[in-house]
């Protein structure tokens, strides 16, 4: 169950800062999670301080399908 970003995110990016494998993508306001980089380990969901990062399987459903969109199009985040 990858991690899901929702809109508390205040584009901190002490998610990225932490994720072993880039699975961050970046917008103009906020990161998403990018489902098929993203191996589960959960360090990304503690590091948050607005706590806008979830599993998938406790975030709506609209915030799953707009990580998954947003990942396919947005850049890798930079540390």
């Amino acid at each position: 169950m990858p991690s899901v970003v929702n809109d508390s995110c205040k584009l901190c990016k002490s998610c990225v800062e932490v994720c072993p494998v880039d699975a961050f993508r970046e917008g103009e306001t906020q990161v998403v999670v990018s489902p098929d980089d993203c191996i589960d380990c959960g360090v990304c969901i503690a590091e948050c301080p607005e706590g806008a990062i979830s599993n998938s399987d406790d975030a709506d459903a609209k915030w799953v399908q707009f990580n998954a969109e947003k990942a396919a199009i947005w850049p890798v985040a930079q540390k």
